[in-house]
């Protein structure tokens, strides 16, 4: 008895190369959240900075943020220093960059006479560029 030929094809042979697109997928989403996220972070210091009406943001291609809080603890970026470790800091900045511009941020607290004292030292560490970062009134109430 002659049933015919049964012809069976081979069976496809198993992929062997990792799909990247899911991949691709979650990095592309990754890199949209730290791109958004990042400015956000700029400053964890937290200070009671003067609100004014008359503060507008400067967009300066490089600079460097100096900051003095209510107890009187300086600092470069968010990290504590001591008086000497800033002045070794803000010179070698200076040196680095002469055109640089200095973001200083001073707690209200802090009397004029310690604000005046670290102006004079970014100045006499080279950088004539300061500017002073306060934040907007909120708006009142309805």
């Amino acid at each position: 008895m002659a049933f015919g030929r049964l012809e069976r094809s081979a069976r496809p042979s198993p992929m062997s190369d990792i799909n990247m697109t899911p991949l691709i997928d979650v990095m592309l989403v990754l890199l949209v959240i730290f791109i958004i996220t990042a400015p956000l972070m700029t400053s964890s210091l937290k200070l009671d900075l003067p609100k004014t009406d008359a503060a507008t943001p400067t967009a300066a291609p490089s600079f460097i943020a100096v900051a003095i809080d209510g107890s009187g603890k300086l600092f470069f970026g968010d990290e504590t220093l001591s008086r000497e470790q800033l002045v070794q800091r803000v010179t070698t900045a200076a040196k680095a960059n002469p055109q640089l511009e200095v973001q200083l941020r001073a707690d209200q607290k802090v009397p004029y006479g310690q604000v005046a004292d670290l102006i004079a030292l970014v100045q006499q560490a080279g950088l004539t560029r300061i500017g002073f970062v306060t934040e907007a009134p909120q708006a009142p109430q309805k």
